[in-house]
């Protein structure tokens, strides 16, 4: 694995634009799409990235089994209210759509195997950069930059064409945060594949799901009945809307189902590990820091990019995201060995699609936690 300096595209911006990034440079006019660099792996290391994603979501169904059969969910903050909704859904198997394991990784020469770092399995982002931006940005290069034909680790936009076929016939809405540029090019993107499959589809902001007391139905604006839905909407959030008081019905198919919330919880991480002690995929986790010494990654429960993660080294914290998380309870997980590109540390997000490993991702920074404006930097195998 390399890192490989590049040019960019002429008009990098309107191209990716074309392909709908409309997200691609930081308020500070740093790019979010960076394509000065690329990262060359060997065809092997894509298979050990692929191994790992496949082995990790088999974990992950094993400890959410474990959860649900144990009733472990107050260790992952989930409120009692759910718990219905999260038992139903697992066992009538509504089906689940994709997720995002985040892996720290140096590559074949470190001899070492990837590490999970965490499981985005709920709401997971930058899926369009993952899927077409960086697929056409290597149709793009120029054969000079690259011996031999390289290719990418990516079929994850064909893998949700086929994902979505499951609906044909029915009609899927499809709900975010109404005003998130962000969010609106992922749910528009998503959209966009599920009409590919042939499936009819309608927007729906979450704001505007409402509720038919008289049907006892989820409707959108139009007075319509909402009988499955795509949101890329945290279900912990879902529970505090005015209509989460009729979550635990079965009148609705949520994409992704209530189960995920196991899943796309930090508390799963210390559940992993007692399952499955020293796999060479996990990194130590507890539910305090006590085993780990002095030497840790401190992590708020239900924490998303990056944010209070806090990074401890001899019992003091030397460096650390801000956010508004925490008050659910955190885990402690110990620090990864994160690979160093000229002060570049990326981390690898193997995608899994209908619980399969379909593509990577590859966001970095100069600092060790990934956050929101994290880099995104495209790849190729050859």
């Amino acid at each position: 694995m390399q890192r490989i300096p590049l040019t960019p595209r002429d008009n990098w911006q309107q191209r990716v634009e074309s392909v709908g990034l409309t997200f691609h440079t930081l308020e500070n006019g740093t790019p979010y799409w960076d394509e000065s660099a690329a990262y060359h792996f060997t065809a092997a290391e894509i298979d050990t990235l692929e191994a790992a994603g496949n082995e990790l979501q088999e974990m992950c169904l094993a400890a959410a089994q474990h959860i649900i059969d144990e009733k472990r969910y107050a260790e992952l903050d989930i409120p009692e209210s759910a718990i219905e909704a999260i038992e139903w859904a697992w066992n009538n198997e509504p089906p689940a759509l994709y997720g995002r394991f985040d892996l720290s990784w140096a590559g074949a020469q470190s001899g070492q195997p990837p590490k999970l770092l965490e499981y985005n399995a709920d709401t997971p982002t930058s899926l369009l950069e993952a899927a077409v931006v960086q697929w056409h940005w290597l149709k793009d290069m120029p054969s000079s930059l690259v011996s031999y034909k390289p290719d990418q680790f990516n079929s994850i936009h064909e893998r949700l064409i086929e994902a979505w076929k499951r609906w044909q016939g029915k009609t899927v809405h499809f709900s975010g945060i109404k005003g998130h540029a962000e969010d609106e090019m992922t749910v528009l993107y998503l959209r966009d594949t599920c009409e590919q499959a042939g499936v009819k589809t309608k927007s729906v902001c979450v704001e505007e799901i409402g509720w038919n007391q008289r049907e006892q139905h989820f409707v959108d604006l139009d007075n319509e009945r909402i009988e499955r839905a795509f949101k890329l909407y945290p279900w912990e959030w879902l529970w505090g809307e005015e209509f989460g008081k009729h979550l635990d019905r079965d009148c609705i198919q949520f994409i992704e189902p209530a189960w995920k919330m196991l899943l796309s919880n930090k508390g799963l991480l210390p559940v992993l590990w007692e399952l499955f002690p020293g796999h060479p995929n996990l990194l130590p986790a507890f539910d305090s820091a006590e085993p780990l010494g002095g030497r840790y990654i401190r992590k708020p429960i239900l924490s998303r990019e990056g944010s209070n993660v806090s990074w401890v080294e001899g019992g003091v914290v030397v460096e650390e995201n801000g956010g508004k998380y925490g008050e659910e309870g955190f885990v402690f997980q110990s620090p990864a060995d994160l690979p160093d590109f000229g002060g570049n540390h990326p981390v690898f997000g193997v995608w899994v699609v209908d619980h399969e490993a379909a593509g990577m991702g590859i966001r970095e920074d100069t600092r060790r936690i990934t956050g929101n404006l994290s880099r995104f930097v495209p790849h190729y195998f050859t």
